[in-house]
């Protein structure tokens, strides 16, 4: 659909149809898509799914000060109605399962289906943090097994499999890079970040007490090399540098920054979001990095987003794993996994800078990483990486005809094309190509980040993508853009076809309503 059609438009409860559009009689329902009332707005009070005789009994002496005055305020449906809610609403949502998520830098891919089946056998999925490290054996190797192939595929020496997500991952490289530091009797206060960078590296290195200095890019995109050596010196801890980074573009002096780090006495921090571009082709090990997460759902094909369980694994070079946290995976001599914990750490690991989460991580997410990794083999791992690159490629040289491509002549991208709104109609934004992607039935990608390009427009295919999947999305974001560029105004009302219209997004991100009042 590359126009609104009018007799199709679908109001917001309570929203005004536009000039030219005619509301429906049915306020917001259409067809199959039905206009869903909040939960709580469904409530029949008194009514419950389920009939209870009053067994006549009373309440215990000690939980009479504890007894309600009235029911709580909870809906009142039957269990087909709730279902039925639920499942509704999830035909209002978009899904991986439904098309792709073109985000930059966020890689949601498909989630293979033989991941969900391994993790959801009995083994896997009952085992219980508490259990006594006899009875879950095979777990605790499934654990190392997936840290000897994250330690083999970045060369470096060992990995931290605790931590919960990228940020949580970061935090565990800086306070492995401040051990080390406190460890040699220095004080070193400054991380620097390029431009370039994550968003979270900076809010990362803050959070762990350092002061944050910023290395711009160069014109193609890339970090400064002379910017980043003439902030060097022995205030310096380390750099946190995202490679490949948020441009979509490999740092071709990483070894040379990494080298010159090293030198004045710091450490490299690799952000390791975007290792589903390199896996199988570089070691960042070999480029001289000492600590780098990475996220299983971008690089391994766990699940994504939705708040929870995620996983961060951090990989550590010789110099930093001995400060790396507890516990620790450990094959022993007689062939056995246990974990290192504290009662062992003065014998075993004496300098751990300690513990970052309850437990050892998140048994789930292991499995189904683990499982991606031994259906792909070395090979199809290498071949992820190509055709990862490969569809970013295509989507970069299939639109810079019709949108600004700012390092489009600095050579292939990696996973992501990027693209700026320059060349758009007056008044016409990134924002307005994004929303008219949901009019198209896609997800919108990433935009106005990374901040050094104005209106960026961040797209991310994935591997996972195919040809024909690459063309539709092609087509309708080289519509999108012609319409831009023409200045049709009805592409700044985009999206018409969405349960709700466009929001005032900065009304939306500071003041959101957040709780419900009946």
């Amino acid at each position: 659909m590359n126009a609104p059609n009018p007799s199709g438009w679908r109001p917001a409860m309570g929203v005004a149809a536009p000039d030219g559009f005619e509301s429906p009689t049915v306020s917001g329902d259409r067809a199959l898509m039905l206009e869903e009332p909040l939960i709580f707005e469904l409530r029949q009070p008194g009514t419950t799914g389920v009939d209870i005789d009053d067994l006549g009994l009373e309440p215990l002496d000690a939980l009479a000060g504890f007894l309600r005055a009235e029911a709580p305020a909870l809906p009142g449906l039957t269990e087909p109605e709730t279902v039925r809610h639920y499942t509704r609403l999830s035909r209002q949502n978009y899904a991986i399962d439904l098309g792709p998520f073109p985000l930059g830098s966020c890689t949601m891919k498909h989630n293979p289906r033989l991941n969900e089946k391994l993790a959801r056998l009995p083994g896997f999925a009952d085992v219980h943090p508490l259990q006594p490290q006899q009875t879950v054996r095979g777990a605790l190797a499934a654990i190392n097994e997936l840290a000897v192939w994250l330690i083999e595929l970045t060369g470096m020496h060992g990995v931290a499999m605790s931590p919960k997500a990228g940020a949580h991952g970061e935090l565990c490289g800086l306070l492995c890079i401040k051990a080390a530091i406190e460890a040699r009797g220095e004080d070193r206060s400054v991380i620097l970040v390029p431009e370039s960078a994550h968003g979270t590296n900076p809010a990362t290195a803050a959070f762990a007490g350092f002061s944050v200095e910023s290395i711009p890019a160069t014109a193609d995109g890339r970090v400064d090399l002379a910017a980043l050596t003439a902030k060097l010196g022995p205030h310096v801890a380390g750099v946190m540098i995202t490679n490949p980074n948020t441009c979509g573009l490999f740092e071709r002096d990483m070894k040379a920054i990494s080298d010159a780090v090293h030198a004045a006495g710091g450490y490299v921090y690799c952000d390791g979001a975007n290792f589903n571009a390199i896996v199988g082709k570089v070691r960042p090990g070999d480029l001289g990095i000492d600590a780098m997460h990475i996220n299983l759902h971008k690089t391994f094909s766990t699940p994504h987003g939705g708040g929870g369980p995620g996983s961060g694994p951090v990989v550590l070079s010789q110099a930093l794993a001995p400060f790396g946290p507890l516990p620790w995976t450990a094959r022993m001599a007689d062939g056995t996994v246990r974990l290192i914990e504290e009662e062992d750490a003065a014998t075993e690991m004496p300098t751990s800078f300690g513990r970052m989460a309850a437990f050892h991580g998140q048994m789930g997410m292991f499995t189904r990483a683990l499982t991606y990794i031994l259906s792909h083999g070395a090979d199809g791992l290498r071949q992820v990486a190509e055709d990862a690159v490969l569809n970013a490629n295509y989507v970069l040289r299939s639109l810079d005809d019709v949108l600004e491509a700012p390092f489009g002549a600095a050579g292939p991208c990696m996973h992501e094309a990027l693209f700026s709104d320059a060349g758009l109609a007056e008044g016409f934004s990134t924002l307005d190509i994004a929303k008219g992607l949901i009019d198209e039935g896609f997800h919108p990608m990433t935009v106005y980040f990374p901040l050094v390009v104005h209106g960026a427009m961040l797209i991310e295919p994935t591997e996972t993508e195919s040809k024909a999947g690459l063309d539709r999305f092609i087509a309708s974001m080289r519509s999108l853009a012609s319409r831009a560029k023409a200045g049709d105004e009805t592409l700044k009302s985009a999206p018409h076809f969405a349960p709700r219209r466009r929001l005032d997004e900065t009304l939306a991100a500071r003041k959101p309503v957040l709780t419900w009042q009946g």
